[in-house]
């Protein structure tokens, strides 16, 4: 019966996926299970009468010396966090679980060690701090936008009821970038994917060409350029543009002294409000000559020739994108 346990308990041992390894009092290696070969890199016999050191970091050997001298006074060692080092020279952050190992008398003689490979936790945890930085700072930029918004639209609307009405189109419009870099982890959105986003409302009512290389943007690149691209569609629905030519969005790469330049064109047949833009009044044009520039270290330009008005945007590209392709998008 008793052997029986004990071959129960060395196919548990050699089985597990976790490194159990034994030593005895004098920090010799006794056991080393395929966990931990897996884990350190060292075979069985390899390991086996090797000093624990073989293992041990030099900025952890105080450690595993107070480890050791705390079995023999019988304290209790609490699981902890620590490093190991590896075959190959790198190190290996592990949970430790630390036991004593007793003779059939009582007699303390060596410790046995349950590790778990904890690389994979520490990345998460570090993914997961960098994520929760990157939404407070993006939630106060947001914060900082609205109130923008509030306050710019207050000081041009006429009623309470316009003012409400714009308010709420505007906060939807950075809602609706806030949903693509949501399907994206804010790992980036496609400028055609953004353009198509903001152009729904619009597609039904006039033909739209659209004319760029593959560009995908930055989160802060899409929450202005989206302010942007909302605003010109929300003032070619209200002002309605001809049938003639409708609207037309271009972009392109170029390089200005070695510097490469991301361009953006919007042009439409708008003579209704074609003096309107011209004279810089209202939010929009506020957010297309001032606001989005600024946030993009970019410049914006109006020109109105016969009743086509010309938005044009230029920025640096590293303040655009994410990645750059050469595929061009048509529609």
């Amino acid at each position: 019966m008793e052997e029986h346990s004990a071959e129960r308990l060395a196919a548990i041992v050699e089985s597990s996926f976790d490194a159990i390894i034994s030593k005895d009092l004098t920090g010799t290696i006794v056991s080393w299970n395929n966990a931990a070969e897996r884990m350190f890199g060292f075979a069985e016999s390899e390991a086996v009468g090797k000093p624990i050191y073989l293992i041990i970091p030099d900025d952890k050997r105080d450690e595993e010396a107070d480890i050791l001298r705390r079995l023999k006074l019988g304290e209790r060692i609490e699981p902890l966090q620590t490093t190991r080092r590896h075959r190959d020279g790198r190190i290996v952050p592990i949970s430790i679980t630390i036991s004593p190992i007793k003779s059939r008398g009582g007699e303390l003689i060596g410790a046995s060690s349950i590790a778990r490979d904890i690389s994979e936790t520490r990345e998460s945890d570090r993914r997961l701090r960098l994520l929760m930085r990157e939404i407070n700072h993006r939630v106060k930029n947001q914060y900082a936008i609205v109130l923008a918004v509030i306050r710019q639209t207050a000081t041009r609307s006429r009623s309470i009821e316009e003012f409400e009405r714009r308010v709420r189109e505007r906060i939807m419009a950075l809602s609706h970038s806030h949903d693509l870099l949501s399907q994206v982890d804010w790992a980036g959105v496609s400028l055609a994917d953004l353009v198509a986003h903001q152009l729904k409302p619009f597609e039904a009512v006039q033909p739209v060409q659209i004319i760029g290389p593959q560009i995908v943007l930055d989160a802060n690149a899409v929450l202005n350029l989206g302010m942007a691209f909302h605003e010109l569609i929300m003032n070619a629905m209200r002002f309605g543009v001809t049938d003639v030519g409708g609207i037309s969005i271009t972009w392109r790469v170029t390089s200005d002294e070695g510097v490469d330049m991301f361009e953006l064109i919007w042009s439409e047949q708008a003579v209704p409000y074609a003096d309107l833009l011209a004279q810089d009044e209202g939010y929009g044009a506020l957010v297309l000559s001032k606001v989005v520039p600024s946030a993009l270290s970019g410049q914006a330009t109006w020109s109105v020739d016969g009743g086509v008005v010309v938005w044009t945007f230029a920025a640096p590209l590293a303040r655009i994108q994410i990645g750059l392709g050469s595929t061009p998008h048509l529609t």
